[in-house]
């Protein structure tokens, strides 16, 4: 029989328990020696380097990054970083996306394998089209003008290559095809992290 002086301990809710048990079997999620939040830059980019030399030479490396986006081409730099980290030293690199991963957030999340993706309860990933905004202005000789026009057009379809490359890095290994991507990521595709979890773009959520 229950003592009325003693409080009762909840019972825990199904989905808080299976996400505790679905935690439990990352133990090396807990500690990230990597913590990134905030807008992708170059300060982001500085402190990134600094927990990347401060962090320990052996073992696994937990990047955690929750971030509402920034510069692709910094995300692309540090996903390039851990590239040649684990192709120079083998080392295994995870990534823990917390509660957002957008735009910037989701490139750098490219450059890990889906199989060392994780997110956190809760977690949103927002994947776009780049974004351009320029002013042309035609003014001069009118060879000049066509020259300045090409440059800024090759502008737009070198950024669109880089672009597609990188939502091929993105769905690499999951059940997202490149058209899907293709036809989503105009009107900015918001996917839960169980949504992302059931399509194969990571491996699992605690």
């Amino acid at each position: 029989m229950t003592d009325p002086q003693q409080p009762s301990t909840p019972t825990p809710a199904p989905q808080d328990a299976e996400a505790t048990s679905r935690a439990t079997r990352y133990p090396l999620l807990a500690l990230p020696q990597v913590v990134l939040h905030g807008p992708v830059d170059h300060d982001m980019y500085a402190n990134f380097r600094q927990q990347l030399i401060n962090a320990p030479a052996d073992g696994p490396l937990v990047v955690s990054v929750s971030t509402l986006g920034g510069d692709p081409e910094v995300a692309r730099l540090m996903g390039d970083e851990l590239r040649l980290l684990r192709e120079y030293t083998g080392r295994e690199t995870l990534f823990l996306g917390k509660v957002a991963v957008y735009s910037a957030g989701a490139t750098f999340m490219s450059s890990f394998p889906v199989d060392k993706r994780f997110l956190t309860r809760g977690t949103r990933i927002m994947i776009h089209e780049r974004i351009i905004s320029k002013t042309v202005t035609i003014q001069g000789p009118l060879k000049t003008v066509i020259a300045g026009l090409q440059a800024n057009l090759h502008e737009i379809e070198h950024s669109i290559r880089i672009e597609e490359e990188g939502f091929r890095d993105l769905i690499a290994g999951s059940k997202i095809a490149f058209e899907e991507v293709q036809k989503r990521a105009p009107s900015n595709w918001y996917i839960e992290a169980e949504e992302a979890r059931d399509l194969g773009l990571v491996l699992d959520v605690i």
